[in-house]
C-alpha cells in the first residue's frame, strides 16, 4: 500500500434539487444551526458540537487528509437550490488497500426537519457517481441496524449489508 502525496479534492456538484458545496470553514456558523440537534445523534451517539468545536472540526477537515496522509477527506455541504438553505452533509473518507486500490467510506447527515425528503439519497448517489468516475474501486458505509432511512441511502448507492458489525453498525459494501 502506498501513501499518496495528494488525494482527490472535493469539487462543486449538483443534483436535481441540491448544490453540493465543498466544505469551507466559513460553513461552520450556518451549519451550527443545522447540526445543533440531539436527535441527529440517536443512532451515532455523542452530542452536538459547540460553535467553536464545529469550526475547529471544519478547519481540520478542509485540510483534505489525515496528518500522516493515509486518508483523504472529502466533505460536501448540501444546500437546497430552491431556498438556499443548508440541509446536511455528505463525506467520503478515502483509503488505499494493500493492492493499492482506492476505496471510500461514505457518511451522510440531514437536518432533522429536512429528513424524509430524499436529500441524503440524492446527494450520496451524486457523490458515489463522482467518486466512481475518478477511479474509486469500492464504496462502503456503516449504518446502525435500526436506521432504515440510512440503509435505504446505502442501497441507493449500490451497497449491500454484510454480517460485519463495527462499533454497533453494520458494514455495507459495494
Amino acid at each position: 500500500m502506498t501513501t499518496p502525496t495528494t488525494w482527490l479534492e472535493a469539487a462543486p456538484l449538483r443534483s436535481a434539487r441540491l448544490a453540493l458545496e465543498p466544505l469551507r470553514v466559513e460553513h461552520a456558523a450556518e451549519a451550527f444551526d443545522v447540526f445543533d440537534d440531539p436527535r441527529l445523534h440517536t443512532y451515532t451517539g455523542g452530542e452536538p458540537a459547540s460553535r467553536d468545536e464545529l469550526e475547529a472540526r471544519f478547519a481540520h477537515q478542509v485540510l483534505g487528509c489525515s496528518r500522516d496522509r493515509s486518508q483523504g477527506w472529502l466533505n460536501w455541504m448540501l444546500r437546497r437550490q430552491d431556498t438556499g438553505r443548508l440541509v446536511g452533509t455528505v463525506q467520503a473518507t478515502l483509503e488505499r488497500d494493500e493492492h493499492d486500490e482506492l476505496h471510500a467510506e461514505l457518511a451522510w447527515v440531514v437536518a432533522s426537519d429536512q429528513q424524509g425528503c430524499g436529500y441524503a439519497r440524492e446527494a450520496a448517489v451524486v457523490v458515489a457517481g463522482w467518486l466512481r468516475e475518478r477511479g474509486v474501486d469500492g464504496l462502503l458505509a456503516h449504518v446502525h441496524p435500526d436506521h432504515e432511512a440510512s440503509a435505504g441511502v446505502a442501497r441507493a448507492v449500490g451497497l449491500r449489508a454484510t454480517t460485519t458489525v463495527v462499533d454497533g453498525e453494520v458494514r455495507w459494501v459495494g
